[in-house]
């Protein structure tokens, strides 16, 4: 018997149910067999951008006049949902589709909504954010990387790290500063085009979990682009626009957290169920059921909370507490379990065949990005 999780209002309409169903057959032919190359190449093959986007599974929450799918957040919670339970590590879609095409709607210009997002719809074009520097990580008012006016263009130079999408992307949403001297005031946020002379890709970089989703370097010499490209109708609106949209980023990784907790939950209830040890299946000892009923509980609890944010953020009342909140209580018990369960598989556990220890290594990451969990809790205490 697998793990009982109650359902949603937000997640039972036919329609995400078809959509759940199109995503999981599309990871399970596309995704799930090259994830061992795919992890030894740290990339993806480039055509599977293309493939869902023959399939309308890009740009889900955009509108259809931009070439979107037009439907809402939840239609974007279910493909992310069915992509961590299919154990996929590498396809980098939550960023293509549920950050960067909705920092594109919100702030650019009508014109460029029109010549971008319909790429990004097709896969024609892989979208990026370029938001962390060697340097500087969750203080983003510290970044050095620069943006200056040159009549009609910016000039852009500058250096960024852990860039998810950033081998195969073709656009590129950067934080840099076109005032230096203002802090969070003097940051915007520009587009570029990666065709575009002076930009150049470093290294896909070795990680610890998350293996074939390609994480780069990115530098910017010289980069010429249209002042058409900055995000918003003036300079320095970088931070506040980065603060409306991080709620949704968070909430995107508290999804994908929670979703791998009840994997990771399924997955070990069942191994301890067929494995045997001393005469008997591992279930069987005290031991086994008090911790796989801890993890049931976590999880019941966790998808209760997460449900109810996503029914706020569809609302449009989840606020910044909120989104921390999901983000720090998901992701410290997704850890939490995967840890206690990846030792219900003993030494089986520690080998990388097994899903279970890719999850362990893959769900770090989620303490980190998006904020830290200290982050988040600074972020709670201010209202408090």
């Amino acid at each position: 018997m697998s793990l009982q999780i109650p359902q949603s209002s937000w997640s039972t309409t036919p329609e995400l149910e078809d959509l759940r169903e199109l995503s999981r057959s599309f990871m399970q032919k596309e995704l799930a067999p090259y994830q061992d190359r795919w992890a030894a190449e740290k990339k993806i093959d480039r055509e599977i951008w293309t493939k869902a986007g023959s399939l309308g599974l890009l740009c889900l929450s955009i509108p259809e006049e931009y070439g979107g799918g037009g439907g809402t957040f939840a239609h974007e919670a279910a493909l992310y949902e069915e992509q961590a339970r299919a154990g996929d590590a590498a396809w980098g879609i939550t960023v293509h589709n549920g950050i960067v095409a909705h920092y594109l709607l919100a702030y650019a210009s009508e014109e460029k909504k029109r010549e971008w997002l319909p790429k990004l719809a097709t896969g024609e074009f892989v979208g990026a954010i370029a938001m962390t520097e060697p340097g500087t990580g969750s203080d983003l008012q510290s970044i050095r990387t620069r943006a200056v006016r040159e009549g009609d263009h910016y000039v852009i130079n500058g250096a960024k790290t852990f860039i998810t999408n950033g081998f195969h992307a073709d656009l590129v949403v950067v934080a840099c500063k076109t005032n230096p001297d203002e802090g969070a005031q003097g940051l915007s946020l520009i587009v570029v085009e990666t065709d575009t002379p002076g930009f150049r890709r470093g290294r896909v970089l070795d990680k610890v979990g998350l293996k074939g989703q390609d994480t780069a370097e990115l530098f910017f010499d010289d980069v010429r682009v249209p002042a058409a490209n900055l995000l918003g109708e003036e300079e320095g609106q970088g931070f506040v626009q980065l603060m409306r949209q991080l709620p949704q980023e968070r909430l995107i990784i508290a999804i994908t957290a929670v979703a791998g907790l009840e994997a990771a939950v399924n997955l070990t209830i069942d191994y301890t169920k067929e494995r045997t040890a001393f005469g008997r299946p591992i279930f069987g000892f005290q031991n086994t059921k008090f911790k796989l009923a801890e993890a049931a509980t976590e999880a019941v609890v966790s998808r209760a909370f997460l449900d109810q944010c996503i029914e706020r953020h569809l609302r449009g009342e989840l606020d910044v507490q909120g989104a921390a909140m999901a983000k720090l209580w998901t992701t410290e018990r997704v850890n939490k379990v995967v840890d206690d369960c990846l030792q219900l598989f003993g030494g089986y556990g520690y080998m990388t065949e097994y899903p279970i220890a890719q999850a362990w290594a893959d769900v770090r990451i989620s303490r980190i990005v998006g904020g830290t969990s200290e982050i988040m809790k600074d972020i709670i205490s201010r209202t408090l």
